[in-house]
């Protein structure tokens, strides 16, 4: 089974170009072309540009506080493959973890951030012991993704 969250990320950036866009716009209308004049239904000019530059900052760094990640999951063949990223305005290095199947132990689901953020360990049989890998920010995947994963994963586990 082959899984990424293109699509997910795809709609983020559309809807941070679509909010960057009415920001602009905004800016252009009220301040440079004047064509907009305050008090506009009872608002004041500073009430509605603070409230859309909080509202452009929370569509901006939204993805960047949930910890979101492009995730590429596969488990064809005789490897269990994760490569992932981080997606918003920084962007992090790339990243792959590779476990054979016979060697894979289990993994771990968590949770943080009052339960936004989901972050899954691998693990992987490493001689007597088990080896951990750094957690992979699962945020962003729908849940029907997760589940395909889990799913995935089960099938394999120890």
């Amino acid at each position: 089974m082959n899984l990424d969250n293109s699509r997910t990320l795809i709609r983020i950036r559309l809807r941070l170009f679509i909010a960057t866009i009415i920001f602009v716009i905004y800016l252009f209308l009220v301040y440079l072309d004047k064509l907009i004049r305050f008090p506009l239904w009872g608002i004041e000019q500073w009430v509605a540009t603070t409230v859309i530059i909080i509202l452009y900052i929370i569509i901006a760094f939204y993805p960047m506080l949930l910890k979101y990640q492009y995730i590429y999951f596969s488990d064809d063949g005789s490897m269990i493959i994760f490569r992932y990223y981080k997606v918003g305005l920084i962007k992090g290095p790339k990243r792959s973890v590779e476990i054979p199947k016979n060697k894979f132990r289990g993994f771990e689901i968590s949770k943080s951030f009052l339960g936004l953020i989901y972050s899954i360990t691998l693990q992987q049989q490493m001689g007597k012991g088990k080896a951990a890998y750094p957690p992979v920010f699962i945020s962003s995947l729908s849940k029907k993704e997760l589940n395909r994963i889990i799913t995935s994963l089960r099938k394999y586990s120890r």
